[in-house]
């Protein structure tokens, strides 16, 4: 079966940096768009950013851009989230989700539903 596992949360103090790994069993990201959201205690799950399946294009959310890049390695088949300036409002667990290529990865923003997911990790930002 399709596994995501995200890893590299933690706790940072605001302003430092965290790069979160998503790795994909039994699926190519080649072939999938990728996405990054976030769910802070008490508070609705939130778009973060997305890479498209062919990994040209990058979409990030206001509150985030500017302060983190999604990348691939094909050769790993690995997505990353690198997360820099980090301020106490970034914390929230952070999951992994993948689409098939055939969806437009423009319209992540306002997905609410996803092929795949991974089990969240952590990241908490201190003040």
């Amino acid at each position: 079966q399709v596994q995501l596992v995200e890893s590299g949360g933690g706790l940072v103090q605001a302003g430092g940096s965290l790069r979160l790994s998503c790795a994909a069993s039994r699926i190519t990201w080649s072939n999938y768009n990728a996405g990054w959201l976030r769910q802070a205690p008490g508070k609705e799950r939130e778009f973060v950013g997305a890479i498209s399946w062919s990994g040209d294009s990058t979409y990030y959310a206001d509150s985030v851009k500017g302060r983190v890049t999604i990348s691939r390695d094909d050769a790993k088949n690995m997505v990353y989230l690198q997360m820099n300036s980090l301020k106490p409002e970034d914390t929230a667990v952070y999951y992994c989700v993948a689409e098939y290529r055939t969806y437009d990865v423009r319209r992540f923003p306002d997905k609410t539903q996803y092929g795949y997911w991974g089990q969240g990790t952590q990241v908490t930002v201190s003040s």
